[in-house]
């Protein structure tokens, strides 16, 4: 085998990021690598658009010494796994990876993955694997969506085949998965709810019958940048923010009345201007076209205030059951000091508070320190604290300065890309007696555990929860104690 090669490949198991694993004969492979350094057993091959119980043909993309990836051109024979895809964009699509297997199975998977990060790439055999918490809801279970305009519309292969003209230079939707300049235009999206699929399409609609552009990447020109859609899980609230390149107060105002006029249970209407090249969906600020420009929302029994740009847990009945698990591994008794770290808009502290002596919250963004003080003053939370710090370089001297006293929990909630080296070495120093580790990520997660397991540390148990079904993300907590 060489790169380019199509080869048939019988799917054995499932991989981190969703792709399936097929085992091959290293004597067939032929690389600049060379034979001789390519292992004589387990040697693998990755498989985009695979499940275990395929019989694939794929191409080969990457030939390693001790690896190959590749991606699914034709399923011979279907694993059981498989099941009929909801959505009619799925496989062009960024959005849904594993839409076409099994709910349960893609559950299994998940857990599966996780215990291996832990086992293989952490070392880690003397712990608690929890069952993992599957989604009461498999579709319309986002709270946010977020769609993007474009000038070059990247066209289906059912549009290709028809040989109809499409309009290339206006679409509204979601990206193709590694394609950055252009977007899948489409109709509906079973992520979010019927509602939004509506404001999607009265969107494109109105701004294609104005002749309005979308902003172009290349020239830096037009106007369209993206629609953001929030909803409300506990009440009726929902958001629509059209993020521009610029001001127009009179088309906003138009734009905003043929919204009303066919879907007024709208609640709030938001204009953020982005003058920036960069292509994200905040602005350099915002005008409050209609409504407040908020919407509220509840995890457990606390309300929550979300702006257009703040940070909301997109799965709200899941968030519950996250911060719930987090609370659990805590066991807290009323009369600890805790620390929570990446705090956010305040939502794990404030959902804490009452278990709590006292909350001490971090967090890198002072917008998003303001919205946590915001959520402190609606739940009527004051023993909750929040402080902007840098986490990429040391909180320990502001808690020197403020003179905090030390936590006997710490709750960790960091990017995907997991913690700085400088933030671990930090609530070393302080001792706490557990740490609470949340993470979207698990093999960053089982980075950092290792250097707190190398501290004195013991991982005792984790928990996995499903937060995005018909995609490889999850999310997991762990639990360390001081030995």
């Amino acid at each position: 085998m060489k790169k380019g090669d199509i080869v048939e490949l019988q799917i054995e198991k499932y991989a981190f990021e969703g792709r399936g694993i097929a085992k091959v004969n290293a004597e067939m492979i032929r690389s600049d690598i060379g034979k001789n350094e390519i292992p004589k057993t387990n040697y693998v091959v990755f498989v985009d658009g695979a499940y275990p119980g395929d019989k694939v043909k794929v191409e080969l993309k990457k030939i390693k010494k001790t690896y190959a990836e590749a991606k699914a051109v034709e399923i011979i024979s279907l694993s059981s796994f498989r099941t009929k895809a909801k959505c009619k964009y799925f496989g062009e699509c960024g959005g849904c990876k594993q839409q076409d297997l099994d709910y349960p199975q893609q559950v299994k998977f998940k857990k599966q993955q996780v215990e291996e990060i832990f086992n293989k790439m952490g070392g880690f055999n003397d712990f608690i694997i929890e069952e993992i918490i599957p989604s009461e809801r498999i579709f319309f279970y986002r709270n946010k969506m977020e769609f993007s305009f474009s000038d070059k519309r990247w066209l289906i292969q059912a549009e290709i085949d028809s040989h109809v003209n499409v309009e290339k230079n206006f679409a509204l939707g979601l990206h193709v998965p590694q394609v950055y300049d252009k977007v899948l235009d489409i109709d509906e999206c079973f992520l979010q709810s019927d509602l939004s699929n509506k404001i999607l399409n009265l969107t494109k609609q109105f701004f294609k019958e104005k002749n309005i552009l979308p902003y172009s990447t290349k020239t830096h020109s037009g106007y369209l940048r993206n629609l953001v859609i929030k909803s409300s899980h506990h009440s009726d609230d929902l958001m629509v923010n059209i993020v521009t390149s610029s001001e127009d107060f009179e088309l906003m105002k138009s734009y905003s009345g043929e919204l009303l006029k066919h879907i007024p249970q709208i609640t709030t209407i938001v204009n953020n201007i982005n003058q920036k090249k960069s292509s994200v969906a905040t602005g350099d600020y915002e005008n409050v076209i209609y409504g407040s420009g908020f919407i509220y929302d509840s995890i457990g029994n606390y309300q929550f205030r979300i702006s257009a740009n703040s940070f909301f847990q997109t799965n709200t009945l899941q968030a519950e059951k996250l911060y719930q698990t987090a609370l659990d591994f805590a066991e807290l008794n009323g009369n600890e000091i805790v620390y929570d770290l990446y705090s956010g808009a305040g939502t794990i502290s404030i959902f804490i508070s009452k278990k709590s002596k006292e909350v001490y919250a971090f967090e890198s963004v002072e917008s998003a320190v303001k919205d946590a003080e915001e959520n402190k003053q609606i739940n009527n939370a004051s023993n909750v604290h929040f402080f902007t710090a840098d986490l990429y370089k040391s909180f320990l001297p502001l808690v020197e300065e403020k003179k905090l006293p030390s936590p006997d929990v710490v709750i960790l909630d960091p990017p995907r890309s997991g913690m700085h080296t400088n933030t671990v070495e930090d609530i070393i120093k302080l001792n706490p007696k557990k740490i609470i580790y949340v993470s979207c990520n698990p093999a960053t997660q089982v980075r950092d555990i290792k250097l707190f397991v190398n501290s004195g540390y013991k991982l005792i148990k984790i928990r996995t929860v499903d937060m995005f079904p018909h995609t490889y993300h999850i999310e997991n907590v762990a639990l360390m104690a001081k030995i």
